[in-house]
């Protein structure tokens, strides 16, 4: 059998997609992986055929029009046979012996009848240019190497969130609660995140840096150049999971807390592009967004805006450069953009 299958997004991906098919392959015929062409205007769909002649039952190859990350994305869950579903973006990679060692977990869990909605790993920022790498780890949040709730959950610090890098999903659980993304649109990888958390009851962690996160490109989405152009599409990707779900009625205490902080950050990095943009009409964008928030869901905006992210986000003059910085920090410690 498929124990995962990787979707892997690709548009103009010709001069780096073979590292991260690569890295896959070691995992054999225990996946499976879908390469996903949108619309490239290179050699992205060439290359991609080129390796499924070659490994004909682990690869497989769909060409369709532009619809962005997202719809890829779509298309890949589609399409996917494998137990479990993870998306590797075409620049990233993964980690060979992590992959060996997830694999092996989930076959003694099949072997035993076994299942889980979420299986959670490290990610690392492989930013070009620093020797450091920094992990993203949460052994100080979950347990580690056994099947847990949200009920056993510890506390996250801000810079822990899980994010699409550090998280594989069982297939069917995505496709029974109908995510789908929205096309044409960056950062959905939140949604993609965030939607389908009322519906993990089960979940598996393993401290394994397997996720490797490349940061470096300057067209890439979290360029903070470009998510400052971007912010419309920030700020749609905000107001989608505010209108996702009324808090009140996640009954889980914990995931409850987890997903208003999780909104936070969102409404955090939103509201400091809006700054850093240092454009009037983005300011108003921010109120607006943060009144919307407060029609939507008055009680969660009540706990964000007072509770998580503290009294001084509402005072006026001098403490809005400290919000500046402050948010800025954040969001650097979130999305890792310079």
């Amino acid at each position: 059998m498929k124990y995962i299958s990787f979707a892997i997004p690709c548009y103009n991906s010709q001069e780096y997609m073979s590292h991260a098919i690569e890295t896959i392959l070691t995992g054999g015929e225990d996946v499976e992986i879908i390469i996903v062409n949108d619309g490239s205007k290179d050699n992205t769909s060439k290359i991609g055929h080129e390796y499924a002649e070659k490994y004909p039952d682990i690869i497989r190859v769909i060409d369709k029009e532009n619809g962005g990350h997202g719809d890829a994305v779509n298309y890949g869950l589609a399409n996917a046979e494998g137990k479990y579903f993870k998306v590797v973006d075409s620049d990233d990679w993964v980690n060979t012996e992590s992959l060996q060692n997830i694999l092996n977990v989930l076959k003694k869990m099949e072997e035993h009848g076994e299942e889980v909605d979420m299986l959670i790993a490290n990610y690392v920022y492989e930013k070009e240019g620093v020797s450091h790498k920094k992990v993203i780890h949460y052994r100080n949040v979950l347990p580690q190497n056994q099947i847990f709730k949200w009920s056993d959950v510890g506390r996250f610090h801000i810079d822990q969130y899980i994010l699409m890098h550090s998280v594989i999903y069982r297939t069917d659980m995505l496709k029974l609660c109908q995510l789908t993304l929205p096309k044409h649109t960056f950062y959905v990888d939140n949604i993609y995140v965030y939607y389908p958390l009322p519906h993990v009851r089960k979940m598996y962690y393993m401290d394994e840096d397997f996720y490797r996160y490349y940061i470096g490109r300057e067209d890439q989405s979290v360029n903070e150049k470009v998510m400052i152009k971007r912010v419309d599409q920030q700020i749609f990707v905000t107001r989608t999971m505010i209108d996702m779900y009324q808090m009140r009625q996640i009954s889980n205490k914990k995931l409850r807390a987890y997903m208003e902080k999780y909104l936070a950050i969102m409404m955090t990095v939103s509201s400091i592009l809006c700054i850093r943009s240092k454009d009037p009409e983005n300011m108003e964008k921010k109120k607006e967004l943060w009144k919307y928030l407060r029609q939507k869901d008055k009680k969660t905006f009540v706990r964000i805006r007072y509770g998580i992210l503290g009294q001084s986000m509402n005072l006026p003059g001098k403490s809005g450069r400290k919000i500046s910085s402050l948010a800025y920090l954040l969001a650097r410690k979130i999305i890792g953009f310079n």
